[in-house]
């Protein structure tokens, strides 16, 4: 083999590889895109759980804590302040 038909033969298994990767690589896209469809016609909508789950958070959040909670808080916070130096 001379030089020259080594050199072709190096460039044609390189496009073969390339576009061998960029087809599975469009493939793959294709796919996660698939899923995603049908994930979102399967699964339920989450942003209504999240913004109900949020507000009750936030609801709670305001009731007063009482003495024997705030003491044990802070003694747990001095203890953990003391252990890490």
């Amino acid at each position: 083999m001379t030089t020259q038909q080594l050199l072709l033969e190096g460039v044609e298994l390189m496009l073969f590889g390339m576009g061998f990767v960029f087809i599975f690589l469009v493939l793959l896209i294709f796919c996660i895109r698939a899923m995603s469809a049908i994930l979102e016609r399967l699964a339920p909508d989450t942003s209504h759980a999240a913004t109900a789950i949020a507000a009750t958070v936030q609801v709670d959040s305001v009731q007063p804590i009482d003495a024997d909670t705030l003491q044990a808080i802070q003694l747990a916070i001095k203890q953990h302040r003391a252990r890490r130096g």
